[in-house]
């Protein structure tokens, strides 16, 4: 009885989710079977296809809602392409521009903009509230190895649960270390008060 029925309706589902996304293609199909295209792509000159749009020249300038075979004709006079610049809106606008010029100029741009990213190593060099001075002195001397290297490092003072009445002592510990390598680095950033049971100091090494 029920579970015939049940496992009828569901095949229809899938069936229907099957004909509306096509992950092989990268875009969904409606129920009439028209192609939609992907949201990613721009659509380009004959790939326009709703008429009228609302145009926008190659100088930036409204001129109205067109036809879409006037406007593939003013970009045609102009030698340059007709672009889709807000497919959603009703009508959609499209601009009149140089589309080959302006990829060039996107790509461009990322490259540059990757190029001005600041990527780092990070290193963590761990303390105690409560740290004894062979301990302090070997771990100083890793901090600094790390900033000579280049690498930024981050101090981090953990607290077990009974040391968290004592805040301070784990600020004295990141003034401590702050002063022994400050002819290295610089304090990039502090905790002024405890995160969880952590305090943590970022230092970044100095450019020579």
């Amino acid at each position: 009885g029920r579970r015939p029925r049940l496992r009828e309706r569901l095949g229809a589902t899938a069936r229907r989710l099957t004909d509306e996304y096509h992950p092989a293609e990268g875009r969904t199909r409606n129920r009439t079977g028209e192609d939609l295209i992907a949201k990613t792509k721009t659509r380009v000159n004959e790939d326009i296809r709703i008429s009228p749009i609302r145009l926008i020249d190659q100088d930036g300038e409204q001129v109205g809602i067109v036809p879409l075979d006037e406007a593939r004709e003013k970009a045609a006079e102009a030698g340059l392409d007709l672009v889709e610049v807000a497919p959603r809106a009703r009508p959609p606008v499209v601009r009149i521009m140089d589309w080959g010029k302006y990829q060039y100029e996107q790509q461009k741009a990322a490259k540059e903009a990757k190029k001005k990213q600041h990527t780092y190593e990070l290193k963590e060099v761990k303390f105690r509230p409560k740290t004894d001075d062979h301990d302090m002195d070997f771990k100083v001397r890793n901090a600094r190895r790390f900033l000579k290297n280049g690498k930024h490092v981050r101090i981090t003072v953990r607290f077990r649960r009974r040391e968290m009445r004592r805040p301070e002592n784990g600020q004295r510990v990141l003034d401590e270390v702050a002063e022994r390598l400050e002819d290295v680095a610089t304090v990039a950033s502090r905790d002024r008060r405890l995160d969880g049971r952590t305090l943590q100091m970022t230092l970044e090494p100095d450019v020579e």
